[in-house]
């Protein structure tokens, strides 16, 4: 199986804490959601190659090293996975954008894809998916799907909160596909929500409820 990485880390364990709260607005909400990206960003972006580069300092020459951002793409699910896109922005200034629309039939749960505009994909690129919620997995399962039939390969998976049943799934359709978050909640309850996790993410992100 893929690797699966929760980042424990107080700063976004306090940060959760306030997401979480049904009392923060979509302004605190949408700042926490791309803050948290980043620290989660910081551990994910681990295996981006580097390569030596001789560099001269005000004292000597020495030899550091650096990475191609042109190489990474980021993928993030519409429409709450744009929340956590900019966040891995800051990180990654040059990186490729691509997006993929999916929705959860809420009858059938399953996924439905609307819309996918993504850049060229090769052997070199380096794909990071953003989706808040790994729920059921079903949303980011296809998206997977539809990146590798695209070409993409080295794929990272990146959420805020989990549930179980939703990484399992992920793991078992796509096991080189590394997951990062930021809790592993408990379980879903009989709707497909992460319990306790913190509502419809695109819900709070955009008011739309």
């Amino acid at each position: 199986m893929g690797k699966f990485v929760v980042v424990d880390h107080p700063l976004i364990k306090h940060k959760l804490t306030i997401m979480r709260d049904k009392r923060t607005g979509p302004k605190e909400f949408r700042e926490l959601l791309r803050e948290i990206t980043l620290l989660i960003a910081y551990e994910a972006t681990r295996r981006v190659p580097v390569h030596k580069k001789e560099v001269e300092t005000p004292i000597s020459k020495t030899i550091g090293y650096c990475f191609d951002d042109n190489s990474i793409v980021v993928v993030p699910i519409l429409r709450a996975g744009l929340g956590m896109a900019d966040g891995i922005l800051q990180l990654l200034p040059n990186a490729s954008v691509g997006h993929i629309g999916i929705y959860r039939d809420p009858e059938t749960l399953q996924a439905v894809e609307y819309y996918a505009k993504l850049p060229k994909l090769d052997d070199s690129s380096v794909v990071f998916v953003t989706d808040p919620m790994l729920a059921t997995g079903v949303s980011s399962i296809k998206a997977i799907d539809i990146i590798k039939e695209r070409g993409g390969k080295e794929i990272t998976l990146i959420s805020l909160i989990a549930a179980p049943e939703g990484v399992r799934a992920v793991q078992e359709a796509h096991p080189d596909v590394e997951i990062y978050v930021a809790s592993l909640d408990d379980h879903l309850d009989e709707h497909g929500y992460i319990i306790p996790g913190l509502g419809d993410a695109g819900d709070r992100l955009y008011r739309t409820k």
